[in-house]
């Protein structure tokens, strides 16, 4: 991998199977040793940052917008922290309070739990902020705070990111949710938001949404989020943003037209 990366190979877990975390450092980590730098931590690492690796071989191109954000003063610099998938991406990605807390949750797991499995949404968040994150703060220069760490991901990965922020509000004060896979959760998702979401005043949530392919089946659910996120007293553009985007569909290839626009609202000076 390139000079800027660094590969922590097979990083081991008491929760989940281990896999690879690749990491990404500004040009200035090296020139300005006493600098010290948010991070942002994405799921599905290896669409990231590499198209040999990326899903359809076209990556995110989170490299090329950072580094034109930083460049034009729209969003500071950050620690990009690419976390791996494994085969068993939908259960880890897959919130699971939603179907417990509620007699209604408790009943569509039930009736599904055959086809869905277990899910693994709390190990995996565990791995995140009680062993990954803690390493990399060790080890990096970090900003360790909330106001500092974003959690970042698209479809599934989208999902486990407004769960993060919502189960961990101490350690993510930001959620990049790029094109969220409503339909998996559906109205349990939404009611659980009402329920669990931070404080608008310390915390930044991100959505978006295309029109084409899975996109499509996104917008009735998203609608309905927003309307929790206005209750909620987040003001849009400020503390919450939702953006739509005409013909786009549901591929890493959109995702990298606008990558740059959740960084600067999360990451934004």
């Amino acid at each position: 991998m390139p000079p800027s990366f660094t590969r922590l190979e097979s990083f081991s877990s008491q929760f989940i199977p281990a896999r690879h975390v690749d990491i990404w450092f500004p040009e200035s980590y090296t020139s300005n040793p006493q600098r010290r730098y948010p991070v942002v931590y994405m799921h599905d690492g290896q669409n990231l940052f590499d198209p040999q690796l990326a899903y359809g071989g076209v990556d995110w191109g989170v490299v090329p917008a950072m580094q034109k954000l930083a460049a034009a003063g729209e969003a500071r610099e950050a620690i990009i922290v690419g976390v791996w998938n494994s085969d068993r991406r939908f259960h880890e990605y897959q919130p699971w309070r939603p179907f417990i807390e509620t007699p209604r949750g408790q009943a569509v797991y039930a009736k599904h739990q055959k086809e869905m499995g277990e899910i693994f949404s709390d190990d995996y968040l565990k791995f995140l902020v009680e062993e990954l994150k803690p390493t990399i703060d060790l080890q990096y220069r970090t900003l360790p705070g909330p106001g500092d760490t974003v959690v970042m991901g698209s479809s599934m990965g989208g999902l486990i990111s407004l769960y993060a922020i919502c189960e961990y509000p101490q350690v993510f004060g930001g959620a990049g949710c790029v094109s969220t896979h409503w339909p998996v959760v559906r109205q349990l998702m939404i009611n659980y938001m009402k329920l669990h979401l931070p404080d608008p005043q310390t915390h930044k949530i991100y959505f978006d949404f295309g029109t084409e392919g899975l996109d499509a089946q996104y917008e009735t659910y998203q609608l309905k989020a927003d309307k929790v996120m206005i209750k909620k007293k987040y003001k849009a553009d400020i503390h919450w943003m939702t953006r739509k985007f005409e013909g786009a569909t549901h591929h890493e290839s959109a995702w990298r037209e606008r990558v740059h626009i959740p960084l600067v609202f999360l990451l934004g000076k």
